[in-house]
């Protein structure tokens, strides 16, 4: 298990981390969030020493990380870290020596991972002959090529197409299913609140909300209500009490309500004055979730 321990860290005059606490557990898959200039990278790069917290510790199994520790971990920066003009699979062997395979392993390896995201035809093509989506591939097989225990992924979908999505998120699927950690950013709350078993959100360095995300969504004291119907809906909407947001989409009225609403005598109200196209009343969605706990 990976564990974040009230890390803090200060640039100057600017509060990079707050106290930031948070576990990562074996075989899951946690969604680090935050709004830009949060403190994400900063504790990502606190994991792997490139940043030395003022205060705090990171543990791995519950002992401090040294240099020998960090062999059996996989990072991948946002900001791209391959060699422009190496090829795919001399670069993917070249990692994978660094973090202790031998020549033959870290080819062998070099060819799964290609193979697997969808790269074997390109194995000789220099990293910037690569289109941008597939320079994230191969940054993310430099991350696998050593079969790591932790998977640290900054912003590993940034780029992808959709294909490319599916393919990134099997792979850490099947990572998380043989065991291991995974923590990634991204900015992508849809795609992290289908694959993602457990959320971590910070903002201005303080994490601010943190667990498995079916169980945030069920305790959530919020839920979410849209309503799209036929004739004025004023006076449907004069019923409710305890509105934290609201907005419009097509036509189509998205409401933040209290998890107490009585949601019966708006949807009756609805009937009464009009056709109802479309009424949902549910459990917020992981965006909600993060636009509240960061407001």
């Amino acid at each position: 298990m990976l564990e974040i321990d009230d890390l803090y860290k200060r640039y100057g005059d600017v509060i990079a981390l707050d106290g930031a606490s948070f576990e990562v557990h074996p075989g899951k898959m946690l969604g680090f969030l935050g709004p830009n200039g949060a403190g994400k990278t900063t504790t990502m790069r606190s994991i792997f020493g490139l940043v030395t917290p003022d205060h705090g510790e990171v543990r791995w199994q519950g002992s401090a990380i040294t240099p020998e520790t960090r062999m059996r971990f996989g990072y991948m920066p946002e900001q791209r870290g391959l060699y422009p003009k190496m090829k795919a699979h001399d670069q993917l062997k070249y990692m994978g020596r660094i973090h202790g395979l031998n020549a033959a392993e870290a080819g062998a390896a070099a060819d799964r991972w290609l193979d697997t995201l969808g790269l074997g035809d390109r194995r000789d093509s220099p990293t910037e002959d690569l289109s941008h989506g597939n320079q994230q591939r191969v940054q993310l097989a430099a991350a696998l090529v050593h079969d790591p225990d932790l998977m640290v992924l900054d912003e590993p979908f940034s780029g992808l197409d959709p294909l490319g999505v599916d393919t990134m998120a099997d792979v850490l699927r099947n990572e998380t299913a043989q065991g291991r950690s995974v923590v990634f950013s991204s900015h992508q709350l849809d795609l992290v609140e289908d694959i993602c078993d457990e959320v971590a959100v910070i903002s201005q360095g303080r994490i601010v909300m943190a667990g498995d995300v079916r169980r945030l969504k069920d305790a959530a004291p919020i839920r979410r209500l849209e309503v799209e119907m036929e004739g004025p809906i004023e006076s449907v909407l004069s019923t409710l009490e305890g509105i934290h947001s609201a907005e419009v989409a097509d036509g189509r009225h998205i409401l933040m309500v209290d998890a107490a609403t009585d949601v019966r005598r708006v949807l009756a109200e609805a009937e009464r004055t009009g056709a109802v196209r479309h009424f949902v009343y549910t459990t917020p969605t992981l965006t909600d979730l993060f636009r509240e706990a960061v407001r």
